[in-house]
């Protein structure tokens, strides 16, 4: 499909078609190959359905028309894999969407990227090494991708605002998730850009985060984990990029706890263990000026695709379900699986666990202090840092604090930093 440049019709061809029934990104393709175009494949599809016993809805003309003109009003655009704004990494995924939705500064696709990923539940230690590492790579160059969720991905792109972040969304463009992030959405659009492949008013579910993590890693030469659960968001986000063939970091953290559990099982496993932005620099530099120096199509082959695949095949547990509901069509290839979380929250299942707060926390402890305490971590924190993580008065802080203090809950460090007392 290289060299693209769609007509406004054949764009609405490709829209049905990845909007019909049971056509994910594998099959549109293996579609299009056989039959040369989108509109034959559309044309085609009722009785390939039929030939295995099925059928199957068609995205009607009207409904694509609909959704291109709710893009539009919201000034986004339809990008096609092929053309020339479709960014290069994420053209070398083998499950790469035929069409992105982009709003904002489209070109910031076009640089190079780094993914931030990590808890929603993040540590206040763990968001004010996230918005340095942000930071750094911003004035090193770097686009930072995330996924726009509460913790971690907040951190990442507040941090990023001046230097450009892309915000890779689970819904529609006019589905902001979470709903609290939709100002923090708006201001990224001004150097950075949204991107979906899901259509316009379309609420997301379980299953599309994964989808969304795959674009995450595919926009991106290298996934930074830094805080995560052993069974989380994250780690799924990790899983593509090894598959993809693209570099892994994690972020060291204590064993203690819950948090780094995930980031530290990657590093075991062979991702490169990440302390400052020097180390994913020093990794990626050579990778962009491999890129640059073949006129910005280095991304486009095989070649790229092993340059980073640093982990061991098989890391984490095998990956059950599929993300599509793909026809069963002959010479079709089978849709990614990945693992999904039993909580369509997508939290930090080990974090949020009422037995294992139960087991830490007094029963007295107000909601104010256990959202203090899902700040502190293991990690010395100062109290000028959770003021500013938590959004609250120094005065209530304090306050706070010296209740959990006094009830061993959280421990005072030399220099005044604090900690929480982990089980």
């Amino acid at each position: 499909m290289a060299g693209v440049a769609l007509t406004d019709r054949q764009r609405l061809d490709w829209l049905r078609l990845i909007r019909s029934e049971s056509v994910g990104p594998r099959t549109f393709r293996a579609l299009m190959n056989r039959f040369g175009g989108a509109a034959a494949a559309l044309e085609a599809l009722p009785d390939l359905a039929r030939q295995s016993g099925r059928t199957l809805r068609l995205c009607t003309l009207a409904e694509a028309e609909r959704e291109f003109a709710a893009l539009q009003h919201q000034g986004g655009r339809l990008i096609a894999l092929g053309e020339a704004a479709y960014p290069k990494p994420l053209q070398a995924i083998d499950s790469a969407p035929p069409l992105l939705a982009v709003i904002g500064a489209a070109d910031a696709l076009l640089r190079p990227c780094v993914a931030l990923v990590g808890s929603r539940n993040a540590s206040a230690a763990g968001q004010k090494f996230t918005a340095r590492l942000a930071r750094d790579l911003g004035e090193a160059g770097f686009v930072v991708v995330s996924g726009l969720a509460r913790g971690i991905d907040t951190a990442a792109h507040e941090a990023s605002l001046g230097t450009g972040t892309i915000a890779v969304l689970a819904g529609g463009l006019d589905e902001v998730y979470p709903p609290q992030n939709q100002s923090l959405f708006r201001r990224l659009l001004e150097s950075g850009a949204g991107i979906s492949e899901m259509p316009m008013g379309w609420a997301p579910r379980g299953r599309d985060f994964p989808r969304r993590n795959r674009l995450v890693s595919g926009l991106s030469l290298g996934t930074v984990v830094v805080e995560a659960a052993r069974k989380s968001g994250s780690l799924i986000t990790a899983r593509f990029a090894n598959e993809q063939g693209r570099q892994v970091f994690a972020v060291p953290g204590s064993p203690l706890d819950p948090r780094a559990e995930g980031g530290n099982h990657l590093i075991r496993e062979g991702a490169t263990l990440c302390a400052e932005a020097a180390h994913v620099i020093e990794a990626l530099l050579p990778l962009v000026e491999f890129e640059q120096g073949l006129g910005g199509q280095g991304f486009g082959g095989q070649g790229f695709g092993g340059a980073g695949a640093v982990m061991r095949d098989g890391a984490g547990e095998a990956p059950p379900q599929a993300l599509w509901d793909e026809l069963d069509l002959p010479g079709i290839t089978p849709a990614p699986k990945t693992e999904l979380p039993a909580d369509t929250a997508w939290q930090d299942k080990a974090w949020q666990d009422k037995a294992w707060q139960d087991k830490v926390l007094p029963s007295e402890t107000s909601d104010q202090g256990i959202n203090l305490l899902d700040l502190l971590g293991a990690a010395p924190i100062s109290i000028d840092d959770l003021v500013r993580a938590s959004g609250r008065s120094a005065r209530d802080v304090s306050r706070e604090l010296l209740e959990l203090e006094l009830s061993g809950t959280v421990l005072r460090q030399p220099g005044g930093l604090l900690t929480r007392l982990m089980p």
